[in-house]
């Protein structure tokens, strides 16, 4: 069937077209609410596809598609790996999956982890922009720290269009305000706004050729692009991967702070330091848990010195088991001010 098809409602006995329009979506904490204010609002007979990169723990059962789909006309279902984009549909990322685009059909790939989280926008919004080009729009809703922005980066660069949520009506600003920071988006919206900027977008036709996410023929797929086989472009940096712990590369872009590992793990400036974070928060764990089992060992050989009469060498046993509690006490202190953690970073995928 070709692209100028006319597409059918839910419900209709016609099949469906090839999707022409690609709305990309990112979210992460607080995005489920405004998720159902728009999708409910777009018309059934909406022109284009929807994809959703949201942020879910990789273990979690997803009923998004299940909320979407009483949200409003448009069906909405996890995406398969394969399938082909048709209009009038919401395709979801599963959980620990990214969720990306090669020419007009679903790629899903459990590559590396983006700003620490798999699905990710950033690469949904990259392999959205180089197959469908300046007919991508793409949305960036509520959630914490900072994932979507870099790909917006990518969208803007080949004639796509981007959209914020007001970070005033977010549950969750983080996101969207990084977004906003690039400087590149079209428009900040309330949610309930958006939905008309999206059929006015799909609806009206978009200047310039056809781009290649509307045949069947596909684009070089985003997961190569994910898993270079030689050191990242950008120069080494000083930091390394909290997940691999490879050297990170500082990757060159005018416009947005990227660091990216040989694997593939890429970060944000605000995701590294989340990250970095949990990492020595996972340290610290670590040395409480060896603490508390020395105290335990060094009382129990006291005890058993005394019992033999060996006082002296008791009382130095016991001294030292004085000067684990003592670091114990500094480090659980430490550990309860919270202040190694980003408070308003949402790790709801991890």
């Amino acid at each position: 069937m070709s692209t100028e098809e006319m597409f059918s409602t839910p419900g209709s006995s016609e099949v469906r077209s090839h999707a022409r329009h690609l709305v990309v979506v990112g979210g992460s904490a607080g995005s489920v609410e405004a998720l159902i204010k728009l999708v409910g609002a777009l018309p059934g007979d909406f022109p284009a596809a929807v994809l959703i990169a949201m942020h879910v723990a990789p273990e979690a059962r997803s009923m998004l598609p299940r909320i979407l789909t009483r949200a409003g006309p448009l069906p909405a279902e996890h995406a398969r790996d394969g399938e082909r984009i048709e209009a009038g549909r919401i395709y979801i990322a599963p959980p620990d999956h990214h969720l990306l685009v090669t020419g007009g059909h679903i790629h899903l790939s459990r590559g590396p982890r983006e700003n620490g989280h798999r699905p990710a926008a950033d690469p949904l919004f990259r392999s959205a922009a180089h197959s469908f080009g300046p007919r991508v729009t793409a949305v960036v809703l509520s959630g914490g720290a900072d994932d979507g922005a870099a790909g917006l980066v990518t969208v803007k660069e080949l004639g796509g269009v981007a959209v914020a949520q007001d970070p005033h009506g977010a549950l969750h600003p983080s996101m969207p305000e990084s977004a906003i920071d690039t400087g590149l988006v079209d428009e900040v919206l309330d949610v309930s706004d958006i939905w008309q900027l999206l059929v006015a977008r799909t609806t009206d036709p978009v200047p310039g050729s056809m781009g290649p996410g509307e045949t069947d023929e596909p684009d070089e797929p985003e997961s190569r692009r994910q898993l270079p086989a030689d050191e990242p472009a950008g120069r080494p940096s000083s930091y390394t991967c909290p997940e691999c712990h490879g050297t990170l590369f500082e990757v060159e872009d005018k416009r947005f702070q990227r660091y990216r590992c040989r694997i593939g793990h890429a970060y944000s400036p605000k995701s590294l330091e989340a990250d970095q974070a949990k990492a020595v928060e996972d340290v610290l764990w670590t040395a409480v848990r060896a603490l508390e089992e020395r105290q335990a060992l060094l009382i129990d050989i006291a005890q058993r010195l005394r019992r033999r009469g060996s006082e002296s060498v008791a009382g130095r046993m016991e001294a030292e088991a004085a000067d684990a509690q003592a670091g114990l006490d500094q480090i659980r202190n430490l550990l309860a001010k919270g202040s190694l953690t980003a408070l308003d970073h949402d790790r709801s995928g991890r």
